[in-house]
């Protein structure tokens, strides 16, 4: 059985966010005293008295705005009402109720969803007779709470549980690895697109503005095929003299960072249109740095004219630009049109098997012996380097260790060659190998 959802709604600024993040234990959500911080929905799971469930932290519902990104922030909190177990309606105790919040609590009533009336920013107790005029709504007792001084939370995780639909016995959390996978990529590459595509569903909020999707999204799926993925959906990374001039935005690009550290593969969008930018260099190499398999997806290629050969320049040039990333494989797709869609998850599953291919010592050592003779090791000063045998270390990335008379003797056109070679004997397609070297004294 699936964890049960707990949904947090309410008008912007009322204090979500602060709650989410004290309740999951880290900052997930972006915190920030400006309404529309929180655009989308944002996951956590938690644990309380024994029960788990899954907390999900909304964009602030706006009824009367009818700005376009108000707008789909709306349509996504009643989307997380549609799909919560429980729902906790937040208002601001400091303001007292609003019309707004009448107009949320009237869009409430229609999920006939179990109800819980959290007055958030009760920070002392002159501020309780505040929750008195809030039994208006005819939603039951307000919960008083103040998030940033964490009063009252154990109360309301209390009532949380209560509403939980019952537990079956016997039920536990399934122990397999669900593959989690990052997408990523400069403002306005059509990530939010290709995640909805991949999911056959409007996840996360379009929008032609960059820079729409702040938070990095957590949505679980499992495919056709059976297998279960994590598919997050970050904010653009962008160039950091424009994340400068925002504080906001500074926090989206440390969640992405964040994202490609946790994530198992990733999909790197580039825009057709555009073709490698510095930028998109600069992310690939992040996702090197973190040892990453990873996918190279050309968006919009629905938008780009062709003819004979387009393709395999345009891939040519791509392995141009990305020099330090040619093992990776390319997609040329649209997630507008949802033209090779299809083959995104596909190529995903191989290049995760190549990230956590383990090779036998033994097949190991016969490819090593193989390598050293077609090209003898180099030598200097009179010295060569001599690799007495290698073991792989660990996967995701497969990682060898080489065990060497001399560490100073291994030149990096040489380490660079064997991984040619073993990429050339083992496939390892999508993922960087690793090679650490570790001196071993001949025995006389």
């Amino acid at each position: 059985m699936a964890r049960p959802l707990v949904a947090i709604v309410g008008r912007p600024n009322v204090g979500k966010s602060t709650f989410f993040n004290k309740i999951a234990g880290k900052r997930i959500s972006i915190v920030e005293d400006t309404p529309g911080v929180t655009r989308d929905r944002v996951y956590a799971d938690v644990e309380w008295m024994n029960r788990k469930f899954t907390l999900i932290d909304t964009g602030g519902i706006d009824p009367r705005s009818d700005d376009v990104l108000l707008s789909q922030m709306r349509h996504q909190a009643e989307i997380a009402m549609d799909t919560a177990d429980v729902i906790c309606f937040f208002a601001d105790g400091r303001d007292g109720l609003t019309d707004d919040d009448r107009e949320v609590a009237n869009l409430l009533r229609k999920t006939h969803k179990p109800l819980l009336l959290v007055i958030n920013k009760v920070d002392y107790a002159g501020l309780n007779d505040n929750l008195y005029e809030f039994y208006e709504l005819g939603l039951g007792d307000p919960i008083g709470i103040s998030s940033v001084n964490m009063l009252g939370l154990g109360d309301l995780l209390e009532e949380i549980c209560k509403n939980l639909p019952p537990q079956e016995e016997g039920e536990t959390d399934e122990d397999e690895h669900v593959l989690q996978l990052a997408v990523v990529g400069r403002p306005n590459v059509g990530k939010s697109s290709l995640v909805n595509r991949l999911l056959g569903q409007e996840r996360t909020m379009v929008s032609d503005i960059a820079g729409t999707t702040r938070d990095a999204i957590d949505t679980k799926f499992k495919a056709s095929n059976g297998t279960e993925y994590n598919i997050i959906d970050t904010a653009g990374i962008r160039r950091k003299r424009v994340v400068e001039e925002e504080t906001l935005e500074r926090y989206s690009v440390l969640r992405s960072i964040a994202a490609i550290r946790r994530c198992d593969v990733a999909l790197l969008l580039i825009d057709a249109n555009d073709g490698v930018t510095e930028q998109d260099t600069k992310i690939a190499g992040l996702i090197r740095d973190e040892g990453k398999a990873v996918i190279i997806v050309v968006n919009k290629w629905d938008a780009i004219e062709k003819d004979t050969g387009t393709l395999e320049k345009f891939r040519k040039q791509i392995m141009e630009d990305l020099k330090f990333m040619d093992y990776a494989p390319v997609l040329f797709l649209s997630a507008l049109t949802g033209q090779r869609v299809h083959t995104v998850l596909d190529m995903v599953d191989q290049v995760w098997a190549m990230a956590s291919k383990r090779v036998p010592t033994g097949v190991l050592n016969d490819v090593l012996a193989d390598a050293t003779a077609d090209l003898q090791p180099p030598a200097s000063n009179g010295r060569r380097l001599k690799i007495y045998y290698l073991t792989q270390q660990s996967t995701c990335p497969p990682t060898f260790v080489l065990f060497v008379n001399d560490e100073s003797l291994m030149h990096f056109a040489y380490e660079r060659y064997l991984e040619n070679y073993f990429r050339k004997t083992f496939d390892f397609t999508g993922t960087p190998i690793r090679f650490i070297l570790r001196e071993k004294k001949k025995e006389k």
